[in-house]
């Protein structure tokens, strides 16, 4: 098995097996590296959007050869950590990328047109509060901290689509307000990553039907009891850190929950 040697140049950078504390015996070494690039990645080494140094430099830095330094970024690659750019390198992904705008929202128009999602929002309540013992179980955090509730509708075409409630903790977001939210145009992960240092990089969720109550029907604009599908998502942050609860209610009148499962 391959191990890990002294890095020739690596300044102060840890061994893989200390900066993962599991032997490379039980570790494949490409794991370790991955580990390490994460580990850089959530520091802030590189930020979002900017170039990394090369496999050949990092296979320097690390004391590996290319091929494990090549293997670590694809799987980086594949999680939408790291982005390549043919003959341009390969780049932090960032939210603000076409690409990963709306990575973790799985619904698709019944046509079928392949047409990009051009989502509308309408801000309802942004206010801080604290939090229920659910939702802190959820973020890791006491009851009773502080949390940002955030309430919207998402609208395609001017038919209301999304209804969710969004808790933020309170600390990170310090700062965010109604009017900032008004005011940013872009994607609330690539605000959240460019200007709270916050980025979501991997999401869990449950998902059930339920029917539509009088106050979800109006802001849907569906019957009482229609069915609406209730998805509860748990964004989490570099080093496995829970950052963000979403729990929205989609009407799936012209539109369904697609993904790709491998």
């Amino acid at each position: 098995m391959q191990r890990m040697v002294t890095p020739i140049h690596s300044g102060n950078a840890p061994s893989a097996t200390a900066a993962t504390g599991v032997s490379p015996v039980f570790s494949p070494l490409y794991q370790q590296i991955k580990a390490l690039l994460t580990r850089s990645l959530q520091s802030g080494e590189w930020k979002p959007g900017e170039l990394i140094p090369s496999e050949a430099e990092l296979a320097l830095r690390f004391g590996v050869s290319q091929g494990t330094v090549r293997k670590a970024i694809d799987e980086l690659a594949a999680e939408n950590l790291l982005l390549r750019r043919q003959g341009r390198g390969t780049f932090v992904s960032t939210h603000h990328e076409e690409q990963v705008k709306f990575r973790f929202l799985r619904m698709v128009p019944d046509s079928e047109s392949g047409q990009a999602l051009r989502m509308q929002r309408q801000f309802l309540e942004c206010h801080r509060m604290r939090a229920a013992a659910d939702v802190a179980r959820l973020l890791a955090i006491k009851p009773g901290d502080m949390v940002l509730e955030i309430r919207r509708i998402l609208h395609i075409g001017g038919e209301p689509l999304v209804y969710e409630d969004i808790y933020l903790q309170g600390a990170p977001f310090r700062g965010l307000t109604a009017e900032r939210l008004e005011r940013y145009q872009g994607p609330l992960y690539a605000l959240f990553e460019s200007e709270f240092g916050t980025r979501m990089v991997r999401a869990e969720e449950k998902i059930r039907a339920v029917s539509a109550g009088p106050q979800e029907a109006e802001l849907l604009k569906v019957p009482v009891g229609q069915a609406l599908l209730s998805v509860e998502r748990l964004a989490f942050s570099y080093g496995d850190q829970p950052a963000e609860l979403r729990r929205g209610l989609y009407s799936t009148a012209h539109h369904h929950y697609r993904n790709a499962l491998s």
